[in-house]
């Protein structure tokens, strides 16, 4: 694949919203649970991209940087900015329509689904920082070590919680076995929390100046690997195997769940040497969609 093209799937965050879609998929297919509406993958594949993208679009005015991310968004910032406004848009007016078509049952969910959503916005608003000027303290991003849990809490609610509250808003379909849906949370939770804090060892400079403490600043990389990220993967794994005995998963099934986190404990061996900004992209984040890639193959085989 040409250059150019990675680099616009990688650093224009496409890839991301790739990862949206791909681990809904794995959660409905391992829930046992029919499938959204085609516009809704549709914004759940958008909308992340637009939430990312908010992050570096100010990046773009930066000159002389060697980041090639920032570079990238500086030589592409009119592109980026002309994308930005009309995802959004795209965005807005599939949340219309979702919203105008579902509008009375919308208004008749319980309200623990309710809950559930003011939780997720809130906290994707504290992680990026998008609340108002008064309250830019509660950036979550800038917590140390509590940032690499908020990232993981929010994509396993993107990809669990919200699935959720799709399928009874579009089909008046519940999950009917809240514990077992609790442990596939907090598999997800886990293995993104790791995912994120893999992206920290990319960062440690950086965070380091910044006077941030992750857990690579506080402890460093070895012992992150052995205190922090170790212990982190053994609580998704339990978490998957109480959920893969409940579901009956064959020997196959539950190999196939175990991979990423095997691939997980690799990738972390291999960062002890500085590797450049698109190779974190493509690995680490190319972890999560190994993951869903897995669950959903592990579906497919007898005993599911």
């Amino acid at each position: 694949m040409n250059g150019s093209v990675i680099r616009f799937i990688f650093f224009g965050n496409y890839f991301v919203g790739l990862l949206a879609v791909a681990l809904t998929a794995e959660a409905s297919l391992q829930l046992r649970l029919p499938a959204c509406s085609p516009a809704y993958y549709l914004l759940l594949f958008l909308a992340p991209v637009v939430y990312y993208t908010y992050a570096y679009i100010g990046k773009g005015t930066q000159v002389g940087t060697s980041n090639a991310r920032t570079r990238w968004y500086q030589e592409h910032r009119h592109f980026v900015r002309s994308s930005q406004v009309a995802l959004s848009v795209v965005c807005m007016a599939l949340l219309l329509w979702l919203v105008g078509r579902n509008f009375s049952s919308i208004m008749t969910l319980p309200p623990d689904y309710w809950l559930s959503i003011g939780v997720l916005v809130l906290a994707a608003a504290l992680y990026y920082g998008l609340l108002p000027a008064p309250a830019a303290w509660l950036n979550l991003r800038n917590t140390g070590w509590l940032k690499a849990f908020v990232i993981g809490f929010v994509w396993a609610c993107c990809v669990n919680v919200l699935l959720l509250v799709v399928l009874k808003v579009e089909r008046g379909v519940a999950e009917e076995d809240l514990p077992l849906w609790i442990w596939l949370f907090i598999k997800n939770w886990m293995f993104c929390t790791v995912n994120a804090i893999l992206f920290d060892i990319k960062d440690y400079p950086s965070d380091a100046n910044r006077h941030l403490r992750t857990f690579v600043v506080r402890f460093g990389l070895r012992r992150t690997i052995f205190y922090i990220l170790i212990p982190l993967l053994l609580i998704g794994l339990l978490s998957l195997f109480v959920f893969a005995w409940f579901r009956a998963f064959s020997p196959l099934q539950v190999l196939f769940n175990v991979l990423p986190f095997i691939a997980t404990i690799a990738v972390a061996y291999s960062m002890h040497k500085r590797q450049p900004i698109l190779y974190y992209l493509m690995v680490i984040d190319g972890l999560i969609l190994f993951k869903a890639l897995c669950g959903i193959l592990g579906m497919q085989f007898s005993g599911a």
